[in-house]
């Protein structure tokens, strides 16, 4: 006996698609079909906050190119 739990789709339809793992033998199978009588509700989440720094503009000199950060050593 194999328990897989996942979540599904209902169609307006009441039609649900289901994709089995690939170890379940092809032929006839005895299944129990359990629904929760309230439909799942996601919220919306907010977006993520993440900290920022600001250091003011870069100098116009800067190069970030690999040559000129670290030489002959960097290679």
């Amino acid at each position: 006996m194999k328990t897989i739990e996942t979540t599904v789709l209902v169609t307006p339809e009441g039609t649900v698609t289901l994709q089995l793992p690939e170890d379940i033998a092809p032929g006839e199978h005895r299944i129990v079909v359990v629904i929760d009588e309230q439909p799942i509700v996601r919220e919306k989440r907010p977006p993520l906050k993440f900290p920022e720094d600001r250091y003011g503009p870069w100098p116009e000199d800067l190069s970030l190119r690999r040559e000129d950060m670290y030489g002959e050593w960097g290679r």
